[in-house]
């Protein structure tokens, strides 16, 4: 680095230093450089082929030459020579040179022209199937690997890899430009990015792998979504759903670590550290959801479980009731194992354990990767007095937890077994 003999760094340091500042602004801004580059290539596939490149050089010339001044602004340019140099390769420099879009891209751009938001909704275009759209929006904008896409969906790795793989040739074969939808078609979109922002902030808010519990980058990039889309469509009771969950739900992070980052249980939680704006700014949109008229939704319905924990004095103040019954339907509009999981765990603190065990006992097979399904089962037999049998779940749930927080919890609870 030529600034590394002046401040007095060695090569070594210096290189680590500015690979580190290097992940760190891609963790935070890759979702929006990739989207600028779309918009100047009109192509999501080579967009992040080309900011991939760029981030390539970064990491060689950086180390060695220092961090730019506005290091955005470096790999944008980079990105952008790079596609120029892939539409000269393709010989067609003089049909799409014109149809780049040359001018600065804007440092913020307003909530109807948000790049961001342009590409989910290029990424959840019609062509590809639901599980193409979420697996490719998770990749180029929730900046999500292979690895936790597939946690995320219970899948294997080299499945995401495909439907990512397929998604792109299938983008580029119906010649799926970027831009924004127009208003009609905004609501066959809709579902698909509601789902990817809702999947990005259950990333962001349990860290499915890594030495974090909480993930803030993600979650508060899916907050910021959330946002856009309930001012771009006031009138979609599910939009207005699913921010009042996001804000119900991040409010409670202030109180969910300790000041070493350890995770602390829901009945251990200091709730004056809740965050009482958000609290507010959630149910608030949960009103303006119940209002749309037309009854809540999947993430409506979820907000207003999370509205009964956010009101409530402690775990034992809790409406458990009113909570089994909001599941109830959930379930009933959104069947699924991991509603029927968490289902069983509000049954459980409603009417005990003996209850709630057959209805965790019913969805274990289709969870059985689940550290989750384990360490819900070795608690209810906890509470049930048969420990041995609730050390072996819980030995499995340390076996099958990718979250080092996590597991840390969970060896916990088994050093306190009797």
């Amino acid at each position: 680095m030529a600034g590394a003999a002046r401040h007095g760094l060695s090569d070594a340091t210096a290189a680590v230093a500015a690979r580190r500042r290097i992940e760190a602004l891609w963790r935070i801004e890759s979702a929006r450089i990739v989207a600028g580059l779309a918009r100047y290539t009109g192509e999501l596939a080579l967009a992040e082929d080309v900011a991939q490149e760029a981030l390539a050089e970064a990491l060689v010339n950086w180390p060695r030459e220092g961090v730019p001044r506005d290091p955005v602004a470096w790999l944008l340019t980079t990105g952008r020579r790079r596609a120029i140099d892939a539409f000269r390769r393709r010989s067609a420099l003089d049909d799409r040179l014109p149809q780049l879009d040359t001018g600065p891209a804007p440092e913020r751009p307003d909530d109807t022209d948000d790049d961001v938001l342009t590409l989910m909704f290029t990424a959840c275009h019609p062509v590809l199937s639901r599980e193409a759209q979420v697996a490719l929006t998770l990749r180029v904008v929730g900046g999500l690997t292979s690895d936790e896409i597939a946690r995320a969906f219970l899948v294997s790795t080299a499945t995401v890899q495909a439907r990512i793989t397929r998604a792109k040739k299938s983008l580029g074969a119906a010649a799926a430009g970027f831009r924004a939808p127009q208003a009609d078609e905004l609501g066959t979109r809709l579902a698909a990015v509601l789902s990817v922002v809702y999947v990005i902030f259950t990333e962001g808010s349990s860290a499915s792998s890594g030495d974090a519990l909480i993930r803030f980058d993600l979650a508060g990039e899916a907050r910021r979504l959330a946002r856009v889309l309930a001012r771009l469509m006031p009138g979609e009771n599910e939009v207005h759903g699913l921010l009042a969950l996001l804000e119900l739900t991040s409010a409670r992070f202030p109180a969910r670590t300790d000041a070493d980052g350890e995770p602390v249980l829901l009945e251990d939680q200091d709730r004056r550290l809740w965050d009482d704006s958000s609290i507010r700014r959630g149910r608030a949109t949960l009103r303006s959801a119940e209002g749309v008229g037309r009854g809540l939704g999947y993430y409506g319905l979820q907000a207003a479980i999370a509205e009964r924990h956010a009101v409530a004095r402690s775990v034992a103040d809790t409406d458990w009731e009113r909570i089994v019954a909001l599941y109830e339907a959930l379930a009933t509009l959104a069947p699924s194992p991991v509603v029927e999981l968490n289902r069983a765990v509000a049954v459980s603190m409603a009417h005990g354990p003996a209850e709630a065990l057959p209805l965790v006992d019913a969805v274990a097979d289709d969870l059985c990767d689940s550290h989750q399904v384990a360490g819900v089962r070795g608690e209810l037999l906890l509470r049930l007095g048969r420990t041995t049998e609730a050390r072996t779940e819980l030995r499995r749930a340390v076996s099958l937890c990718g979250n080092d927080r996590e597991r840390t919890i969970l060896h916990r609870k088994l050093a306190d077994l009797p």
